[in-house]
């Protein structure tokens, strides 16, 4: 394989359960995961303690390292004060979570935006909010990685660039989407273009411009083939892929989408999550070769 190159994945796309979550990523040869739920509990609602007693002994036990920890930190209201205080204590916790574990990543967003509204107007707000997040990484010499995601302010690659343009914070950068970005009527090779000097994490979902339905990587509209060649190959990307399947009704999903989430997943593409996490590893895996 790719020297320096490390393929991870959100597990909890596997199984609710920690323990098959494991089984499943070892029995593939994967020794990293990307925690993003655990026991039927998303990561934001461990206390650090509870982390170091319950999940980090069990990753240690298996052999499994942490890529990045998938918070669903940013993902509220813009206007929300209320949520905002309880994620910046919540990031507190996960950044405590980073430093027991020696995971450097913590994935995030940018706030769901009122409907109807430019979002050109709301920028200074949304750009103060995460500085306030940046801070808090700061403070625990952590990386936030800003995921591109539909309905969010950074949603666009051009917003993504607005964005980390202006914070300009070694603590803060993003992670790379390419069917997010696809799901959002953009050109996934434009914004790699636009984005790639803050790229330090990237995600291998890929989806279709037609019905915006997740598919197996390297078979939609993300180009991921060609720009995973051009990434690893001419760029000297090293880092995390990691896999986000898409591909099964998972437990956590509808939590992660704004409408039904079935709109995203007409049909499952695999029996169950442990078969469609592998389908989209071995996928990845094809592209990899090619490279």
């Amino acid at each position: 394989m790719i020297n320096n190159i490390v393929i991870s994945g959100f597990a909890d796309e596997i199984h609710p359960q920690l323990d098959e979550q494991l089984k499943v990523v070892r029995e593939l040869g994967m020794d990293h995961i990307c925690l993003r739920a655990a026991d039927g509990k998303g990561v934001a609602d461990y206390t650090a303690e509870e982390f170091a007693q319950n999940i980090l002994p069990r990753l240690e036990a298996a052999g499994v390292k942490i890529s990045s920890l998938g918070s669903p930190i940013g993902k509220i209201d813009l206007h929300d004060e209320e949520a905002y205080a309880k994620q910046l204590s919540q990031l507190e916790a996960l950044c405590q979570m980073c430093k027991l574990s020696g995971c450097k990543y913590i994935r995030m967003f940018s706030f769901w935006m009122p409907k109807d509204t430019d979002p050109d107007t709301l920028t200074e707000e949304v750009l103060k909010k995460l500085s306030g997040f940046a801070a808090v990484a700061e403070k625990y010499d952590v990386v936030l990685i800003h995921e591109n995601e539909k309905d969010i302010y950074g949603d666009t690659g051009a917003r993504c660039k607005v964005i980390l343009d202006a914070l300009s914070s070694p603590h803060f950068k993003a992670a790379f989407d390419f069917a997010n970005f696809v799901q959002c009527g953009e050109d996934p090779e434009v914004c790699w273009e636009l984005l790639k000097e803050h790229v330090v994490y990237i995600h291998i979902k890929d989806a279709v411009k037609g019905n915006k339905e997740n598919v197996v990587c390297g078979t939609g509209d993300g180009k991921i083939p060609q720009l995973l060649k051009k990434a690893i190959r001419d760029e000297g990307y090293q880092g995390f892929l990691t896999l986000e399947p898409h591909l099964v009704l998972f437990d956590t999903l509808q939590s992660l989408e704004t409408e039904d989430a079935s709109k995203v997943i007409v049909v499952n593409k695999a029996k169950d999550g442990a078969e469609g996490y592998a389908m989209q590893y071995n996928a990845l895996l094809d592209i990899l070769k090619a490279i």
